[in-house]
């Protein structure tokens, strides 16, 4: 929430309609969601004259009373009503919350123009009995009739409430930030607050000693008062800290969030006496413990930032300070903590100790040196106009900040090239000047020394185009068409090998589906094929999501049995997603589930899924993406797949994936899973080669041979291709069985071999001059038997 009054301490706005700037402001590109106002139409200041009974109430008054320009009789049953005391007034035509109109009217017969209010019927206070019983509201006898009541409160605040874009830094989290937004669109000036205080003679540096021994710490300001007195705060700190959502508990406390909400810099207040006289920060040790100022003991690591008194923790660096600390109601003594610390540290450690705040939303979003020395001289500031402090000469700091300037040099095309509009160059220098970025302009050539405060502008041309854009006015972008050469579109890199493979795979009759990639420990531990050690996040948000998955398998599984339990018993399935091992390489697999009807016929048995289904279709995948003839399959050892039905796929002799039958440990059905790296895929293949069609009619030969069951099938392949010569062009399995008339030890494999001539009409001689070589050299190579010779 952004107070207008507290803004307009910097900027003056007093000419301004609220809900306008509001336009102007979210035009700019700062969006405000909402304009919240006290302020009510019709409401003045009065002063009762005369008070007299109703006539017909033993509780009514009938009060005349002045409001200036006139006086009103208006009827009231407040018990505090008396002659001469001032009053707030709601007017004929006031509208109050709760869309209550004040109207004029009769009250038992006595005519009443208007209304007398307590503070609770304006929505300023809350509504309790106390508060019933004291009555209407009472001015103090300076109040000027006829003005404003809420003005002369203070309480005719307006609030903007802001949705920030995350990629917007700190400037719009506090007023001085958001004086300068609003003195950019209206091209006015900010002007500061007072940094202005006196100093004892004592030197701070005597007396006092600080340490930085971390690298998550880049700047750190100490400054020291003393004598303070600990009171209440005065009512504008208070009305302020209040708008702004905070709750005022006293001077010291107050003056430290207030300093936060004009400078967005988090301060920390010591009790001077109860920390000593040395400040080490540190890294936090391992199960370090620290009760903070809530009276909990909360427990640390290596990756949080503490300060400490050179023994013990005294405070979580920009998460909450520690109770050893505290300032209270006795406390004379104060150090200001002023400092910089890793924004990613303090967004993770009040993450993980649950204790966001305003303090560690700053912080985590960066905060500008500049501002963080302001910041402790405005603090001492106000603590010595309001606290009665005295303020010790000197600082002790350790600034490790890079105080170089951010500059950039671009010439006006430059911008109007991202912009896609042409702007001048004097129309340029007033955005500049608008934004209060110093700059020069020298042969057509902006250099340009961003400030401090803007944390999220990079001296890249880019950044300043955007900024010069939006004051510019968005709505000044011309349309148009681009005149660029028109192309075919089409996906390119790996997502086009994603869209290439998911739509094989739907034209195969496969469902796609998308799953986790965070999985159980359980999970985790199954289908594990590769040697890949897994991520386990630290602070995961359940058991169940707490594994980052190197295999998508485990995840198929859990579709699987998600659709069983529904009674779907078909089930062929893929996903296409990323995997990360412990180095966070990031590797794209497809996989798939299969098992049920593969082809559901009603008039004869269905294709049931095994096997050499699921084969086929990774064969069919891979021919698609033009592997034909450079892929194998061979025996692999996958503990969760049956021992006899599974296969490692290689690609060019490298392994690219697993094939199989669930291990009936796992599921008693015949389930069949597939997983390939697609990054082993993408790219590898070269540009297709095609060939016309046969011209000559083929000859095809099916031969059988009773073989070893240990021998695999892709071995006789290759000994078959080899003894053949060009005539031979394709070579198929038809047939394995294993049973009665062969041994328990042996297999029959029958093979299709097809022959063709390139030139010329094969005779059947010819053919079996190849083919009767091919069987001869199966014969002696692999000691097989020619079956049904």
């Amino acid at each position: 929430m952004i107070s207008l009054n507290w803004v307009g301490d910097y900027i003056d706005i007093k000419d301004q309609d609220v809900h306008e700037l509001a336009t102007k402001i979210t035009k700019a590109g700062i969006n405000i969601e909402g304009v919240i106002t006290h302020h009510i139409d019709n409401l003045v200041i009065g002063q009762i004259e005369e008070v007299e009974n109703h006539p017909d109430s033993d509780h009514l008054h009938v009060c005349k009373v002045n409001i200036g320009s006139e006086i009103l009789q208006i009827v009231c049953g407040a018990p505090n009503v008396k002659e001469n005391m001032k009053v707030l007034v709601a007017k004929v035509g006031a509208v109050l919350p709760g869309d209550f109109e004040i109207k004029k009217s009769k009250i038992r017969g006595v005519e009443s123009n208007g209304m007398l209010c307590a503070l609770f019927e304006l929505g300023l206070e809350e509504k309790t009995d106390d508060y019933f019983e004291k009555g209407i509201y009472e001015f103090d006898k300076d109040a000027p009739v006829g003005e404003d009541p809420l003005t002369y409160l203070g309480l005719d605040d307006t609030l903007y409430d802001l949705d920030i874009h995350k990629h917007r830094n700190n400037d719009c989290y506090y007023h001085i930030g958001f004086a300068y937004e609003i003195a950019c669109i209206l091209n006015r000036k900010v002007t500061l607050p007072s940094l202005d205080f006196k100093t004892i003679k004592e030197k701070i540096n005597d007396s006092f000693k600080l340490e930085v021994k971390t690298d998550k710490c880049s700047y750190y300001m100490a400054r020291e008062v003393r004598n303070v007195k600990i009171g209440e705060s005065p009512d504008f700190i208070k009305k302020r800290l209040l708008a702004a959502g905070m709750r005022p508990i006293n001077n010291v406390v107050d003056i430290s969030n207030y300093v936060m909400l004009e400078f967005g810099q988090p301060l920390h207040f010591f009790d001077k006496d109860k920390l000593g006289e040395k400040i080490v920060v540190r890294d936090a040790k391992k199960d370090e413990k620290i009760i903070t100022l809530d009276g909990k003991e909360r427990i640390l690591n290596s990756d949080d930032i503490v300060i400490t008194d050179g023994k013990k923790p005294v405070c979580i660096a920009g998460v909450m300070g520690g109770e050893n600390t505290e300032v209270d109601e006795n406390t004379k003594n104060i150090l200001i903590e002023s400092a910089i610390f890793d924004p990613v540290r303090i967004r993770y450690t009040a993450r993980k100790l649950e204790l966001p705040s305003e303090a560690s939303i700053r912080y985590g979003k960066g905060l500008s040196y500049e501002y963080t020395e302001m910041a402790s001289k405005r603090a001492c500031h106000l603590l010595e106009e309001y606290a009665s402090a005295e303020v010790l000469d000197g600082y002790v700091l350790v600034d490790y900040e890079n105080h170089e300037e951010k500059k950039l040099s671009f010439r006006p095309e430059d911008v109007d090239k991202i912009l896609g509009i042409t702007i001048s160059e004097n129309d340029m220098e007033k955005e500049l000047d608008r934004l209060d970025f110093p700059y020069t302009l020298k042969k057509g050539v902006f250099e340009v020394t961003i400030p401090r405060r803007r944390l999220d502008i990079d001296a890249n041309v880019n950044d300043i185009a955007e900024e010069i854009g939006r004051l510019y006015g968005y709505n000044n972008l011309v349309s148009s068409l681009p005149n660029v050469p028109i192309r075919r579109g089409e996906y390119v890199g790996d997502v086009k090998y994603r869209k290439m493979v998911s739509k094989r795979l739907r034209s195969l009759g496969l469902n796609e589906v998308k799953t986790y990639t965070l999985v159980s420990p359980d999970m985790a531990s199954q289908f594990v094929y590769e040697e890949k050690e897994q991520v386990v996040l630290p602070n995961p948000m359940s058991v169940d999501k707490s594994v980052v998955r190197t295999t998508l398998l485990p995840s198929l599984m859990n579709v699987y049995q998600y659709n069983k339990s529904h009674g779907v018993e078909d089930v062929s399935i893929y996903e296409i997603a990323k995997t990360y091992d412990s180095k966070y390489n990031e590797i794209s697999k497809i996989a798939g589930l299969m098992t049920g009807s593969y082809i559901h016929n009603s008039w004869k048995k269905d294709m049931m899924i095994d096997f050499y289904v699921v084969k086929g279709i990774i064969e069919n995948l891979l021919n698609y993406m033009g592997y034909e003839g450079r892929y194998t399959f061979v025996r692999s050892e996958c503990s969760d797949m049956h021992p006899g039905v599974q296969a490692n796929i290689l690609l060019d002799k490298k392994k690219i994936g697993i094939l199989g039958k669930v291990h009936p440990n796992l599921t008693k059905k015949d389930i069949y899973v597939f997983e390939l790296n697609l990054n082993d895929l993408y790219g590898k293949t070269s540009k297709l080669k095609y060939k016309e069609a046969f011209k000559y009619p083929s000859i095809s030969k099916d031969m059988a041979f009773i073989l070893d069951r240990g021998i695999d099938v892709s071995e006789i392949i290759n000994t078959i291709k080899k003894a053949g010569d060009k005539t031979l062009q394709m070579v198929d399995v038809f047939d394995v069985y294993e049973g009665e008339n062969i041994s328990s030890d042996k297999k029959s494999v029958a093979f299709n071999l097809v022959f063709n001539g390139v030139d010329k009409t094969l005779t059947d001689e010819e053919v079996m001059k190849v083919f009767d070589k091919i069987i001869e050299k199966v014969v002696s190579v692999h000691k097989a038997e020619l079956r049904d010779k």
